[in-house]
């Protein structure tokens, strides 16, 4: 019980437009039931939307504060925001649409925050039976990241997602997230390869966190295409070593061989079959690959 006595965290939650009081309500209940200093800070990044009117409550709890930004920076710049807010040794980052289903979720934590770790994720898993207007989001989420720890460890750094996620500050401090990218997707890899860069020691638990706010089929095909964006803005920064995303890998052996030029083709002629067939009741993840791969091509050829 010493190292729960000594423990010192700050949860620190980013969220747009959604009510996170049932998960900060959650969080504080763990909290004062272990008994150890804790702060939680949420920010809603500039949604300027009437559920803040939900998330105000959060102020009312112990050591719990809500802050509603003005305005809209990305979810780099409002997870840098919350870490500068912080006051303690250890950051626990949780996204907003977060459900805690395990009563010991914070007691598992606490065990591994005695400095031999710089990094600790837990995981994050997805529900098991979906509506079919959200069934993109749900396959990619099961079948691509819900991970158990023993196969996340394979992969270290590649297998860390930066939601559930305890990391030390001092170590976050010397990395940061990139305030360039503002839109969906792709912040956490840049991120965990800038980890395996320091070589920080990373562990993976079985301690997930579950998605309670899963994408409809057209909200999510939308969003990936921002984040395809983002990986083409890192691939052409030289940001990553494209040896660290199994899709840049894919990428550059693709494109040594040349078959980005008729990959890019084939975007053009498969547009619509994508935007009808993904934003459908029956969303493949096979058409999901393909028309991330061709319109990855068809972007970085288009002037």
């Amino acid at each position: 019980m010493e190292t729960i006595k000594k423990l010192m965290i700050s949860i620190l939650i980013p969220t747009y437009n959604y009510n996170v009081f049932p998960l900060a309500k959650s969080l504080e209940k763990q909290f004062i039931e272990l008994g150890f200093p804790f702060e939680l800070i949420c920010i809603d990044d500039g949604s300027l939307s009437e559920t803040n009117i939900k998330n105000e409550k959060i102020n009312n709890l112990k050591n719990c504060k809500f802050i509603a930004s003005k305005a809209n920076l990305g979810l780099s710049s409002n997870r840098n925001s919350l870490v500068e807010k912080s006051k303690y040794e250890y950051l626990l980052f949780i996204d907003g649409d977060s459900v805690i289903a395990d009563n010991n979720f914070l007691n598992k934590y606490s065990i591994f925050a005695n400095g031999a770790f710089d990094v600790v994720y837990g995981g994050r898993v997805h529900p098991s039976i979906q509506n079919k207007n959200q069934i993109l989001r749900w396959k990619y989420g099961v079948y691509r990241e819900d991970k158990i720890a023993r196969k996340r460890e394979k992969h270290p750094y590649k297998c860390t997602l930066f939601n559930n996620t305890l990391i030390k500050k001092d170590i976050f401090n010397k990395i940061g997230f990139n305030k360039d990218i503002t839109d969906y997707g792709h912040e956490d890899t840049l991120f965990s390869f800038q980890l395996s860069k320091l070589k920080a020691k990373v562990k993976h638990i079985d301690n997930p966190v579950l998605h309670g706010d899963i994408d409809l089929n057209s909200v999510f095909y939308k969003k990936m295409h921002k984040s395809i964006q983002n990986l083409k803005y890192i691939y052409n920064n030289n940001l990553v070593d494209p040896d660290f995303v199994t899709f840049l890998s894919i990428y550059s052996k693709i494109k040594k061989l040349k078959l980005n030029y008729p990959l890019s083709l084939t975007y053009k002629i498969l547009k619509p079959i994508y935007n009808y067939q993904l934003t459908s009741n029956y969303a493949s993840l096979f058409l999901f690959d393909a028309f991330r791969l061709t319109y990855f091509c068809y972007i970085n050829l288009k002037k």
